[in-house]
C-alpha cells in the first residue's frame, strides 16, 4: 500500500485503511449503527455534564504554556458593550445589552486532541530521511502550517490575525462528523483510588474483567481516574504537590496495552486526567516518542484523545446502577484549522 504522501506507513498504523485522503481516522467506526447503540442505552433520560468549568484546572501548573480563559466585553465605539443602556443611542429604547469575547487556550481545560495535535519525525518515503508528518502522512508546513517566528505566536499584543492552520486533520473535521455514539466507562478509580499508578495492560485487564466491561468496535472509551474531581476540590488553585502526584494514567510504554487499543477497535480514548497517559512518560529506549500513547493513537491509529473531562458523577451513577454504557454526545467547537478544542460532552443514561 502506498500513497502520494508516503511510500511506507508506520508499523501497526491505519494509514490508508479509510481512504488515501482520510482525515477522520477511527471516527469512521462511529457508524449510524453505533449511534443507535448509544441511543439504546438511554433508559432514565438523565444527563451528565462531563466538562469541567473551562477556567479549571486553574493557574498553569499542568502546562506552563496554557492559561485560563479571559472574558472581556466587546467594544461599542470607545466604550464597553456591557450593561449598555440602548436609550443612550436610541431615545425611549428599553434594551440593556451585554456582549463579550474570550481569549482562550483551546486545550487548557476539558478538551479534544485533533489528529493534527501530535505528529512524529518519520521516514515516510523510505529514503532514510525522517520528516515531520501527521496521521495518514499529512505534512508539517504544507498541510499543518504555522509561523516561523514567535512574533506571530501566543496572545497578540497588536492587531490580531490568524497565523496557524491545520488545513488537514483539524478539529473541525471532528465537529463535522458529529461525535455522538456509545460511551463505555472503565472505572480505574473504583479499584485504584487516587494512587499515582501507571496502568499497563495487565492492570487494565483486571479492572475490565472485575467489572465485566466489554469494549466493542467503534465505542468511545472513558477512563475514570478521579483526577477531574480532584481538580474541582482544589477550587481553581491546584497544589502542585497534590495534582502532580495523584491518580492513575495509562502507561504509554506498555506495548501490550498499545496493542489492546489497536485490537479493541475503540474509536476515541478519553480520560479525566491531564494527558490520558503518564506524563512525563516512563523512560524509553533509544530514539522514541516522549508521548508514546499520543504517538500510537493520534499518529498511527487515528484515535482522538479527550483529556481533563469530569467523569466522577457519571462513573458513580453507572456503578451504583450496575451499568457501564451510555449515550455520549461530545462535539468540539467547529473552529476551522484548530488542532484542539474545548469539549462540551454530555452523557445520557
Amino acid at each position: 500500500m502506498s500513497n502520494p504522501r508516503w511510500k511506507r506507513r508506520p508499523h501497526g498504523s491505519t494509514w490508508g485503511d479509510f481512504g488515501p485522503d482520510d482525515e477522520l481516522g477511527r471516527l469512521n467506526l462511529i457508524t449510524p449503527e453505533k449511534v443507535r447503540q448509544g441511543v439504546a442505552e438511554v433508559r432514565e433520560g438523565l444527563t451528565f455534564c462531563l466538562s469541567l468549568p473551562l477556567e479549571y484546572p486553574g493557574g498553569n501548573i499542568l502546562n506552563p504554556r496554557r492559561h485560563p480563559p479571559v472574558i472581556r466585553p466587546t467594544l461599542r465605539g470607545s466604550r464597553p458593550n456591557f450593561n449598555f443602556r440602548l436609550c443612550e443611542e436610541v431615545p425611549d429604547a428599553t434594551d440593556v445589552i451585554s456582549d463579550d469575547l474570550v481569549v482562550m487556550h483551546l486545550q487548557y481545560s476539558t478538551q479534544w486532541d485533533s489528529l493534527a495535535h501530535v505528529g512524529q519525525l518519520f521516514d515516510a518515503h523510505g529514503d532514510g530521511r525522517p520528516e515531520a508528518v501527521y496521521y495518514n502522512g499529512f505534512r508539517a508546513d504544507e498541510d499543518v502550517v504555522g509561523p516561523s517566528g514567535g512574533g506571530d505566536a501566543g496572545v497578540p499584543s497588536g492587531p490580531a490575525r490568524t497565523s496557524s492552520q491545520a488545513r488537514r486533520l483539524g478539529v473541525h473535521r471532528m465537529a463535522e462528523h458529529g461525535l455522538q455514539g456509545r460511551g463505555v466507562m472503565i472505572d480505574l478509580h473504583a479499584h485504584l483510588g487516587r494512587e499515582p499508578v501507571a496502568v499497563g495492560y495487565d492492570a487494565l485487564m483486571r479492572v475490565i474483567e472485575a467489572d465485566k466491561v466489554e469494549v466493542e468496535k467503534g465505542d468511545m472509551v472513558c477512563l475514570h481516574t478521579g483526577f477531574g474531581q480532584l481538580l474541582l476540590e482544589q477550587g481553581g488553585a491546584p497544589d502542585p504537590a497534590v495534582v502532580n502526584n495523584a491518580c492513575a494514567a495509562l502507561d504509554g510504554r506498555d506495548q501490550k496495552l498499545l496493542q489492546w487499543i489497536t485490537d479493541s477497535g475503540l474509536s476515541c480514548l478519553i480520560a479525566d486526567n491531564y494527558a490520558v497517559e503518564t506524563h512525563p512518560a516512563l523512560p524509553g529506549e533509544g530514539c522514541c516518542a516522549q508521548l508514546p500513547l499520543h504517538e500510537h493513537c493520534l499518529f498511527k491509529l487515528g484515535v482522538n484523545l479527550g483529556e481533563l473531562w469530569h467523569l466522577t458523577p457519571l462513573a458513580d451513577w453507572l456503578r451504583a446502577n450496575g451499568r457501564y454504557r451510555f449515550l455520549l454526545t461530545a462535539p468540539p467547537l467547529r473552529l476551522t484549522g484548530a488542532v484542539g478544542s474545548p469539549a462540551m460532552p454530555v452523557a445520557t443514561v
